[in-house]
């Protein structure tokens, strides 16, 4: 899926108009919506700081809107292929179907992505049962790992902030 079908899905999502869009990223508004079509046809690319005004637009991450262009089945075929070589996806056929999963036993990169999958296996659980709504399961999944709790993506302070809470003890911290 191109970044351009990702922003109209957004928007869709969000109830907002291709003018409407265009002008809260900043277009004038005689041609917010022309804009916002190029972007959505794929005529144009947006550059990154674009890409960044959306997603904050749409309350997601970034990288929610950058997704590869999956353009075919074939292509998608290619896309699980490589993610079984590098990220040790691995398929098996079961009794009640055909399932897919991160064997954390092939290597580092594999793990990581098996720690990530049972991180969106649990939100996806909580939304069956009902613990949670469809509007915070799509909030964890379109601002991953904003919200993910259980791995080692979890964002860290910011530089200021450890800069500040230094400059703060370092009294205390000469003592050590």
């Amino acid at each position: 899926m191109a970044i351009g079908e990702r922003i109209r899905f957004f928007r869709n999502l969000c109830g907002m108009t291709q003018k409407y869009l265009g002008q809260v990223v900043g277009f004038p508004e005689k041609t917010a919506d022309i804009r916002m079509a190029q972007y959505e046809s794929g005529s144009r690319t947006p550059k990154a700081d674009l890409t960044n005004k959306l997603a904050d637009v749409f309350d997601i991450s970034p990288q929610a809107l950058s997704v590869p262009d999956i353009d075919s089945y074939i292509g998608l075929m290619h896309t699980l292929f490589t993610l079984e070589d590098r990220y040790g996806l691995t398929i098996v056929k079961t009794e009640n179907g055909i399932s897919m999963y991160a064997d954390p036993r092939k290597g580092t990169d594999a793990a990581e992505l098996s720690e990530m999958i049972n991180a969106w296996a649990e939100q996806a659980e909580k939304y069956r049962k009902g613990d949670i709504s469809r509007e915070d399961y799509d909030k964890w999944r379109y601002n991953y790992p904003k919200y993910d709790e259980t791995s080692g993506y979890v964002r860290v302070p910011s530089q200021n902030f450890s800069d500040a809470m230094v400059e703060s003890f370092k009294d205390r911290l000469k003592d050590m």
